[in-house]
């Protein structure tokens, strides 16, 4: 098993960036990690996914060119930083872990073991 802590999170401005980091309690390497946002009434949505080794990462459409996911298995984190973000980004982000070896369901969060317990984005126009 692994425990994900996420931080980071904030209220900023429009425009503006944050980083978020994923601190996990067991080897990263193991596991695919991927970033999801619950906004207020929505579904919990795919963000972003980082294969084990980091080499393949894939994002959803709204948040290519300005988020990018990156992890240090050496420090067992993962972290998002999220750039140019807009009031439409605000949401509890999630950092999670899958053990598919075949990234199966890496889109979706039924695809994923693990969950932190999510922290608040929120972007003010």
């Amino acid at each position: 098993q692994v425990q994900l802590v996420e931080s980071g999170g904030g209220l900023v401005q429009a425009g503006d960036s944050l980083r978020l980091s994923c601190a996990a309690s067991g080897r990263t390497s193991t596991y695919f990690m991927g970033w999801f946002c619950q906004a207020p009434g929505k579904e919990r949505e795919f963000v972003a996914f980082s294969s084990r080794g980091g080499d393949g990462t894939v994002y959803t459409d709204s948040v290519m060119g300005r988020f990018t996911i990156f992890r240090d298995n050496a420090k067992n984190t993962v972290n998002l930083q999220m750039n140019s973000l807009q009031p439409d980004d605000t949401a509890v982000f999630y950092c999670a872990a899958g053990s598919d070896p075949l990234y199966r369901g890496r889109r979706y969060y039924t695809g994923y073991d693990y969950w932190g317990q999510g922290t608040q984005v929120t972007v003010s126009s």
